[in-house]
């Protein structure tokens, strides 16, 4: 098992639950605030890896839900001031772990990387668990 950092949205209830199903896998969780941490691009550069920029952002995020910012016609160095400065706009959780960082919650990457419990697999596949709780209902 693994100690893994969990920069997330306080209050998040996706957050929690993917906090939950890390922990139930036996990974000590040490969560931190995305919000008010003291980020640089450096630091986010490091969770987005190869990903393309449109796959660094929230798209729940009301200035992206409204139009207002639309992250495909962004370069990565405007994506990643805009980032930096607002980081309510970061897709979520960033998460790291032995030596890896990894952005969003895709569940057959998390689960090849750090293992779920079956019973998240068998409830979700290997699909995406970042979609949040409250506009799914």
């Amino acid at each position: 098992m693994s100690d893994v950092l969990f920069f997330e949205k306080p209050g998040c209830a996706n957050n929690a639950r993917q906090k939950s199903w890390l922990a139930a896998a036996g990974h000590r969780i040490e969560a931190r605030n995305l919000l008010t941490h003291a980020w640089s691009s450096a630091e986010l550069l490091a969770f987005f890896g190869a990903r393309p920029v449109s796959e660094w952002f929230n798209r729940a995020a009301p200035r992206i839900k409204s139009g207002e910012i639309v992250p495909e016609t962004l370069d990565e160095p405007a994506a990643l001031e805009l980032l930096v400065r607002e980081p309510l706009l970061i897709r979520r959780p960033l998460i790291a772990a032995g030596g890896r960082r990894e952005v969003g919650f895709e569940i057959a990457t998390i689960h090849a990387w750090l293992g779920l419990p079956d019973s998240v697999l068998a409830a979700h596949g290997l699909g995406d668990a970042e979609a949040c709780i409250a506009e799914s209902k």
